[in-house]
C-alpha cells in the first residue's frame, strides 16, 4: 500500500494562492440545538426565538408574559439588577450563540429583545393595558424597522454586543415616544 507523501506549503497553492479559510455552514436553530447547551436556552428565550413566524415578536411577547409573571415578585431595583446583568451577560450569551450559529445576527436569538423589552415595561409601568399594548407596538416598530440611528448600530457593532445594543436604542426611542406622548396628553 502506497502513501502521498505529506503535503509542502508549496503544494498548498492553488494557482499560485494560498487557500481561502472555510466559514462553516450556518446552522439552523432548532430544540435539539437549543437543548444543546444551556446559553442557547436563554439566548433564544427558552424556545421563543424557535418560532417559524416573527421570532422577535414571540420574543417580545416572552417578554411582556415573563414580565408580568416575575413582577409581583420582583421589585423595581431587582428589576433594574436583573437587566443590567442580562444585559451585560446578554453580550456574552448572545454572541456565543450566533457563533455557534455561525450567523451575526440570528432571528431566532431572542435574548435582546427580552431585556429591552423588561426595560420598557420597567419604567412604563403603571400602565394600563392598553399602554402596554402601545409599548410593545411602538418597540416592536423600532426594532423592527430599524430607522436611524438604529439601522447604523445595527450595521456597524457586531458580535454579542452589537445583538445587545442596537434592542436597547430601540428601547430608548420607545421610551422617548412614549414620554412625549405623555407630555402632550
Amino acid at each position: 500500500m502506497q502513501t502521498d507523501p505529506p503535503l509542502t506549503p508549496a503544494d498548498e497553492l492553488v494557482g499560485g494562492e494560498p487557500p481561502r479559510p472555510q466559514r462553516p455552514q450556518p446552522r439552523r436553530a432548532s430544540a435539539r440545538f437549543m437543548l444543546s447547551h444551556p446559553l442557547h436556552i436563554l439566548s433564544l428565550g427558552f424556545g421563543s426565538g424557535l418560532s417559524p413566524v416573527a421570532p422577535g415578536t414571540v420574543g417580545t411577547l416572552f417578554a411582556w408574559a415573563s414580565f408580568v409573571a416575575f413582577s409581583r415578585y420582583l421589585t423595581v431595583i431587582e428589576w433594574g439588577v436583573l437587566i443590567c446583568a442580562g444585559f451585560v451577560g446578554g453580550i456574552a450569551i448572545c454572541g456565543f450563540t450566533a457563533r455557534k450559529l455561525g450567523i451575526d445576527d440570528p432571528s431566532p436569538v431572542v435574548w435582546d429583545e427580552i431585556v429591552a423589552f423588561w426595560l420598557v415595561l420597567l419604567i412604563v409601568t403603571p400602565a394600563t393595558l392598553t399602554g402596554q399594548v402601545w409599548a410593545f407596538l411602538v418597540f416592536r416598530f423600532f426594532d423592527m424597522v430599524k430607522p436611524p440611528p438604529i439601522s447604523y448600530f445595527d450595521r456597524r457593532l457586531k458580535g454579542g454586543f452589537g445583538i445587545m445594543f442596537d434592542d436597547l436604542v430601540a428601547a430608548f426611542f420607545t421610551l422617548l415616544v412614549i414620554a412625549l406622548w405623555r407630555m402632550s396628553v
